[in-house]
């Protein structure tokens, strides 16, 4: 085989090969993006009950920055749920920055008249056997914001029992609970005063 006709095949077989690699990365790329959108669906589901909304949150978005309110100086995503075209609940997302082995990342589900609709953790690093009963699927407490808002109960109960509020803690975890108290709090705060600016077409 001449040299042209080596170079020739050898280009051939790059070519192919580099083909197939593009088209495994688009494949992979888009199942990963289809994925991910799912798991954001679900979580956003886990904070917004269906019956909440008739329009698409997620279409429907707007961008914060608000270190003090949301616990990272990041862009957070806000959706806004609206039904029969007039504004029903916002889902954010907010980080309590000082859980007991870092940043936790919530979403949290708030109905226009600040009542939470849900809280769900997205990311945390807490120690497996106490501070990670903060995921629904180890225990039910995160359930217990649901139904809260900042008349019930009172900004100063927004505590942990041990501190004369009104949450649990959990056993053998106080550091962890206090963070996310806090952090929901900010956030109903934080909606109670700009709910017009967040709501604004």
């Amino acid at each position: 085989m001449s040299a042209a006709r080596k170079i020739a095949v050898a280009a051939a077989v790059l070519c192919g090969a580099i083909a197939a690699l593009f088209g495994v990365h688009f494949f992979t790329a888009a199942r990963i993006a289809a994925q991910e959108h799912a798991a954001e669906l679900a979580a956003i589901a886990s904070v917004l009950p269906a019956d909440r909304y008739d329009n698409d949150p997620m279409s429907d978005r707007i961008t914060l920055v608000d270190a003090d309110a949301f616990g990272t100086n990041a862009p957070v995503p806000v959706l806004r749920a609206r039904l029969h075209g007039a504004p029903s609940a916002l889902v954010l997302e907010a980080v309590a920055p000082n859980g007991y082995s870092g940043p936790i990342r919530l979403v949290i589900g708030a109905q226009v008249d600040g009542t939470v609709l849900g809280v769900r953790v997205l990311e945390h690093h807490e120690t497996p056997g106490l501070g990670d009963a903060i995921e629904a699927a180890k225990s039910d407490w995160i359930t217990r914001f649901t139904g809260k808002s900042l008349e019930h109960p009172t900004p100063d109960r927004w505590a942990v029992k041990k501190d004369g509020g009104d949450f649990d803690q959990l056993s053998g975890a106080t550091v962890t609970p206090r963070a996310l108290i806090a952090a929901v709090k900010r956030v109903l705060e934080y909606v109670k005063l700009h709910q017009d600016e967040l709501f604004a077409k």
